[in-house]
């Protein structure tokens, strides 16, 4: 089938497309903790697809919804008209909400729930006749996905530097990985929850709190390579953030949905955020939707500020609560709720916990981070080749261990779909050693 493959015409995202296509990763199916290779082959998956297949993949129960929701309505709009799967997808989703979070605003992915937060933000304000805040603050090294909005808050240089400027009234608090005082952390740092007194400190004090509208943070940054959050430095944010009228966006589209053993960070870490973007474990990424959670009275404000009949908020997408996504996530927060994976997750977190750490010592492992079911694996890159040493580990674990692996720069990146056994975790962790004592 590989070699019958025309890949020239796909323009891959994220990918070295010249590399990917002189020898293709093709998958073919895949079913609980599994896919299965275009040539046959099992590849136990240690991502979870891309953070999101979090019941595994192909369970019945989403799998029956998505296919009965096709067949009675394949699409309807909510541009001035409704379908009740979208209204129940909503009320779901707030069932597992921290209390007062009982809005939701539906969109397509990550990308559009970050731009959808931002804007809500820097409407709100204006909404409440405070419209000199303006100004958005993220975080170095962030990933808020690949709108303008998100890539502007985002940290990441390399999603940047094509771009040109993008959103300008933009600033960033520097990320709080410290290997040098935190390395082969066990959960959560101890030292740095000091580095969140920058956000008055430094950037307020340049900026005037006055105009700024929102700060925006991954409660644990997943996509370059798990950084978290130390001890107390959360909440330091959230309180700054009272301090100063300043909205606290939540980006839990990777932490969301069990991750971390509970429905979102937000309860992990008990600090509640004025929004909550989330996606991928939403739908188990069956269909494409992303969401934002808000408090309340944030929604209220613009129903309470707009003259009667007329729109409230001017945004909004043609798939926003698409029939087949609200199914698949009706089905999916129910599949957690009887599988009880939010707490299956939990109990395996120490297990897994052990055996990140297990490979400690080993060749070029330079630092280890875990939490809940996430942990990153930190490599000693080589000179002038980086990203050069995490790459042949994934290249390895796919064609010589059957596993998948996520990597970015020199950190390999692992999140399994909760449903995992501790006799995979043994085989994953067990495959990443075999191949860190080959590495060069």
């Amino acid at each position: 089938m590989a070699q019958l493959l025309d890949t020239a015409h796909l323009w891959m995202p994220f990918t070295a497309n010249r590399q990917f296509k002189a020898k293709p990763r093709l998958l073919a199916s895949a079913s609980g903790m599994y896919y299965t290779t275009d040539d046959g082959r099992r590849i136990l998956d240690g991502t979870a697809g891309l953070w999101c297949v979090n019941a595994g993949h192909g369970h019945p129960k989403i799998v029956e919804a998505v296919q009965q929701q096709a067949a009675q309505m394949d699409f309807a709009p909510l541009f001035q008209i409704g379908h009740p799967k979208a209204f129940e997808a909503a009320t779901a989703l707030t069932g597992i909400a921290p209390d007062g979070m009982n809005r939701v605003f539906f969109c397509n992915d990550g990308s559009e729930g970050v731009d959808t937060a931002l804007k809500i933000a820097l409407a709100y304000h204006r909404m409440r006749g405070d419209a000199g805040r303006t100004r958005l603050i993220g975080r170095e090294r962030a990933y808020h996905g690949v709108g303008f909005g998100g890539t502007a808050v985002g940290g990441i240089a390399g999603n940047r530097k094509q771009f040109g400027s993008g959103l300008t009234a933009v600033d960033h608090l520097r990320h709080p990985l410290n290997i040098e005082k935190n390395a082969y952390s066990r959960g959560l740092p101890l030292h740095g929850a000091e580095m969140a007194d920058e956000l008055e400190q430094r950037l307020l004090a340049l900026h005037d709190p006055s105009t700024v509208a929102a700060v925006i943070v991954e409660p644990l940054q997943g996509s370059t390579g798990v950084i978290l959050p130390p001890k107390g430095y959360l909440e330091k944010i959230r309180a700054i953030c009272d301090r100063y009228g300043i909205l606290l966006i939540f980006d839990e589209v990777i932490t969301g949905f069990g991750r971390l053993g509970s429905p979102f960070a937000a309860d992990f870490f008990k600090v509640k955020p004025d929004m909550i973007v989330c996606a991928k474990g939403l739908t188990n990424a069956a269909v494409p939707m992303g969401a934002v959670i808000v408090r309340q009275q944030i929604h209220d404000v613009f129903m309470d500020a707009a003259p009667a009949d007329t729109i409230e908020f001017f945004h909004g997408y043609t798939y926003s609560g698409h029939p087949l996504a609200a199914a698949a996530a009706i089905a999916t927060l129910a599949v957690h709720k009887e599988e009880q994976l939010f707490q299956r997750a939990a109990d395996m977190a120490p297990y897994f916990e052990d055996a990140a750490h297990s490979l400690k010592g080993l060749p070029f492992v330079k630092d280890v981070r875990n939490l809940g079911l996430v942990a990153g694996i930190e490599l000693e890159g080589i000179r002038g080749k980086p990203g050069a040493r995490a790459y042949d580990l994934f290249n390895k674990a796919f064609w010589d261990k059957g596993l998948l692996t996520r990597t970015t720069a020199d950190i390999v990146a692992l999140s399994p779909p909760l449903i995992i056994s501790k006799m995979q975790i043994d085989e994953m962790f067990g495959s990443i050693a075999d191949i860190l004592k080959t590495l060069k």
